[in-house]
């Protein structure tokens, strides 16, 4: 990635993607800085499906673009409807820079070269500002890269380290030396007897099916967080603000030629389990895992073999990294997998900008 190295900045725009068009050189900055959940089609789809939609600013330096984040304006966490239209500028509401359904990469992300960040960062704060009215109390960073800290950091805002994102960095010439570092107990789950499929741009998928299976899973996860204390922590499940995963999204990102679908199948026909990887020359990511519960009649530890398959995938494209997420944390340490540190940071009103 390249980008101009001064540090003027020259404006930020805030586009809501159920209404505007994509700004000029979007899609060009998303392929080259940005994974697939950028894609502004995607960002209009979860944002008429989300009961806080987000909007997307756009930092330009002169007419390029070199920066972006995506914002939540948040009414509340209990709200009923979805994709709500942009009234009651005086009431209360925060937002939340935040991308829901990937939560292991930060929503605010810069070209490599351009130095103005923290510029930048103030520049967008006082756009958002005038852009949400006066009800808004102020922005939370949350799930964001040490890197991006400093620029995000200054008197009166709270930084916190949240639970870390968890990162395979790829060492292994082939997918049997990443298993021969595993232990017994985990390898036994490698190569179950289920029918499985993989396959770039799936259009064979019904995404419905997928959305019942990957809620169900999430609601799983977040009981587990809720036991483990979590609820305590900037970014934690007591301020979750997310939206279920609608069929339509998955719909359009299943179909993508960058996003590799796996599904897991009973003998009947049944969904067992699926991953969605995004996959990109700068690394991979798993966005989503879901599978049925032991109890529900899934296969226990199938999650090993789905990652072993994403592994598989790193190894033979030569991809430096796969990303995992924030969920299933000793899970994925058996599986070899490290952490990476994340932070959250809570601007109120008076200082937003400054």
């Amino acid at each position: 990635m390249s980008a101009p190295t001064t540090t003027a900045v020259s404006q930020v725009d805030v586009h809501d993607p159920r209404v505007d068009p994509p700004p000029e050189g979007w899609a060009a900055f998303r392929a080259r800085c940005l994974p697939p959940v950028w894609d502004y089609e995607l960002l209009r789809r979860e944002a008429w499906l989300a009961k806080n939609p987000p909007v997307l600013a756009v930092v330009r330096e002169g007419t390029a673009i070199v920066g972006a984040l995506s914002a939540m304006v948040c009414r509340s966490w209990g709200a009923a409807d979805f994709g709500p239209l942009a009234t009651g500028r005086l009431r209360p509401r925060w937002a939340e820079v935040y991308l829901p359904l990937l939560s292991g990469h930060p929503a605010c992300v810069f070209d490599d070269g351009f130095t103005g960040r923290r510029a930048a960062i103030r520049e967008f704060e006082r756009t958002l500002r005038a852009y949400a009215g006066p009800g808004l109390l102020g922005v939370i960073y949350r799930a964001m890269n040490p890197g991006l800290v400093p620029a995000l950091e200054g008197r009166a805002r709270v930084t916190r380290e949240i639970d870390p994102t968890t990162v395979l960095v790829n060492r292994y010439s082939t997918v049997d030396e990443w298993a021969g570092s595993l232990a017994p107990d985990v390898r036994r789950y490698l190569n179950p007897d289920v029918a499985t499929e993989a396959a770039f741009g799936r259009t064979d998928l019904d995404p419905h099916e997928l959305a019942v299976l990957l809620n169900a899973h999430r609601a799983r996860q977040d009981e587990r967080a809720w036991a483990g204390g979590q609820r305590s922590r900037i970014g934690g499940l007591h301020l979750d603000t997310r939206s279920p995963v609608a069929s339509a999204y998955l719909d359009a990102l299943v179909r993508r030629p960058d996003v590799l679908t796996r599904t897991y199948r009973a003998g009947d026909g049944r969904l067992l389990g699926f991953s969605v990887l995004l996959d990109r020359k700068t690394g991979c990511a798993l966005h989503h895992w879901a599978a049925l519960p032991s109890a529900a009649g899934g296969r226990k530890g199938l999650y090993v073999d789905g990652y072993a398959r994403c592994v598989a995938h790193l190894i033979a494209e030569g991809r430096p990294e796969l990303t995992a997420g924030r969920a299933m944390l000793p899970e994925k340490t058996a599986l070899g997998l490290g952490t990476r540190g994340l932070f959250s940071v809570a601007v109120p009103r008076p200082v937003l900008g400054r």
